[in-house]
């Protein structure tokens, strides 16, 4: 029975990854191919990050930028990637925008590659480990 537990959580755990892996993947695509222009931060949303295991809870900003798009008009968006420290409004941020949808845009910067080079392997071993673990219960 632990096996086929242990089973199912490297199938959800792999499936997981792949999933971030892919989405960041297209992402970086898009911002790639994507013109980049300088947005001004207009402010910040507030949040928690949450308090998985035994992290304490900690407050976090998401930029909110404008930029002036390819006519000259002003476009808006909210960063994805989240700050320890609120931004100072009025700061330079570099962002990429969809030449066909101005409105779509997104903060360039790549910190899930961090945290995806080294969540990978966390799970690795965790599963590594725990395989290991389940094999010391009796099966008796």
């Amino acid at each position: 029975m632990l096996y086929i537990i242990w089973s199912l959580f490297v199938v959800a755990a792999t499936a997981a990854c792949s999933h971030a892996v892919r989405k960041t993947k297209r992402r970086e695509r898009l911002i790639d191919a994507w013109p980049k222009v300088q947005a001004t931060v207009t402010g910040s949303r507030a949040g928690w990050t949450s308090s998985a295991g035994n992290t304490t809870r900690s407050r976090r900003y998401w930029p909110t930028y404008q930029f002036a798009g390819p006519e000259g008009d002003l476009h808006s968006g909210e960063s994805e990637v989240s700050y320890a420290e609120q931004p100072v409004t009025g700061s330079p941020l570099e962002v990429a925008y969809n030449p066909n949808d101005p409105g779509q845009s997104f903060q360039v910067a790549s910190p899930s590659k961090q945290v995806l080079g080294c969540l990978i392997p966390f799970f690795a071993v965790f599963a590594v480990v725990s395989f290991w673990f389940i094999g010391l219960f009796p099966l008796d």
